[in-house]
């Protein structure tokens, strides 16, 4: 697998396999903040409103490609506008197709994630999640922090009101 960071370009022209992989994963029944079942058309719209925050520098979006090139995997880090908080950022949108879950990709692209937040001087990583989806295994397998869950947080992708759980990850020693 390549792992690619896309730029506000790259991830129009990548768009529709984004969009692709999007559908495929809340349609598989991840909480990733849409109901199914998630049209391409809804996720071609959702993804190509992403370009501009990418373009700012407010997210940054990597894409995992299989041997054929073709998106199977994302993640995603969101950065706080507020001058008080541009020493954390938020881990967003992890998701891995379902025919190429099982290869470890998504503790690859996690890690790809950590890695890039601490080069970029981010020492404090958080995101929520689902309570009790097989994504908490996976952050607790990589060394994140269960802060907390909050009831009633989100629907599912089929329309049931569900908790999520928050996590956090030091990835970097805090500035002095």
């Amino acid at each position: 697998m390549t792992v690619l960071r896309l730029g506000a370009d790259q991830l129009g022209q990548r768009a529709a396999e984004m969009a692709d992989l999007l559908a495929d994963t809340v349609n598989a029944g991840a909480s990733v903040g849409f109901l199914a079942p998630v049209t391409r058309e809804h996720a071609l719209d959702w993804w190509r409103g992403r370009a501009d925050a990418v373009a700012a520098g407010q997210l940054a979006v990597w894409a995992a490609l299989d041997g054929a090139g073709r998106a199977v995997g994302t993640v995603g880090l969101a950065f706080p506008e507020k001058p008080n908080s541009r020493h954390r950022a938020e881990l967003v949108k992890l998701m891995v197709h379902r025919e190429a879950r099982g290869q470890g990709l998504g503790r690859g692209l996690l890690a790809v994630a950590e890695e890039a937040a601490a080069a970029d001087g981010i020492t404090l990583l958080h995101l929520d999640t689902e309570t009790d989806s097989p994504a908490e295994h996976l952050y607790r397998a990589a060394g994140w922090t269960r802060a907390g869950i909050i009831p009633d947080y989100a629907l599912d992708p089929y329309g049931t009101l569900r908790p999520t759980t928050l996590y956090f990850k030091r990835v970097a020693a805090p500035a002095r």
